[in-house]
């Protein structure tokens, strides 16, 4: 088995751990094969790979769009993140409700979360290179988010003091506060 799929309390959101293999010269991992990925319940196409950089104490998030929901696969070549996803569906079973998860250069597991949840990491190494796979095409008219330290979601952040967020992360709204229309569905 190529990659072993870890379900969470969050339906859609998964843990995958891929097969490493390690020798002398070091290690191979396939980080994405659509077959094997479809097989275990992924099999949405991926339009887009972004790569981002954060140095320790950096927080990213939450993130989200409506129109253009993206679902993304999410990995760290180098470094270390914790990794949230909310679950923003309106009328949805699970709404508001979150899950966390350590990704790393050294665990080499990625987390899969399904369009219709927000997405935000918290860098706990020096520096993180965090590449991602995204369902659909990010679009600048169709960015939303919330707020990351809303005191309803209580995300159990790893924090070592104040982190450091964008202005416009620092803005966004409580999630009992967004708009209606910036909300997606639960299907």
């Amino acid at each position: 088995m190529f990659i072993k799929v870890i379900e969470t309390e969050l339906p859609g959101v998964r843990i995958i751990k891929p097969r490493v293999f390690r020798d002398a010269r070091g290690f191979f991992l396939e980080t994405y094969h659509a077959k094997r990925y479809a097989k275990a319940g992924i099999s949405e196409a991926f339009v887009q790979d972004n790569h981002s950089f954060s140095t320790k104490g950096i927080l990213r998030g939450l993130h989200y769009q409506v129109r253009h929901a993206q679902g993304k696969l999410i990995q760290v070549v180098s470094g270390e993140i914790y990794d949230v996803a909310v679950d923003i569906r309106r009328g949805s079973p699970t709404f508001g409700k979150w899950i966390g998860a350590t990704l790393s250069e050294r665990n080499k597991n990625q987390i899969y979360i399904p369009p219709g949840f927000a997405h935000g990491f918290y860098v706990v190494s020096e520096t993180a290179n965090v590449m991602y796979k995204c369902t659909d095409f990010y679009d600048a008219g169709d960015e939303y988010g919330i707020l990351w330290s809303d005191p309803n979601l209580n995300i159990d952040w790893p924090l070592e003091g104040e982190p450091i967020i964008s202005e416009k992360d620092e803005k966004h709204p409580i999630l009992q506060n967004a708009p209606v229309d910036h909300l997606p569905k639960y299907k």
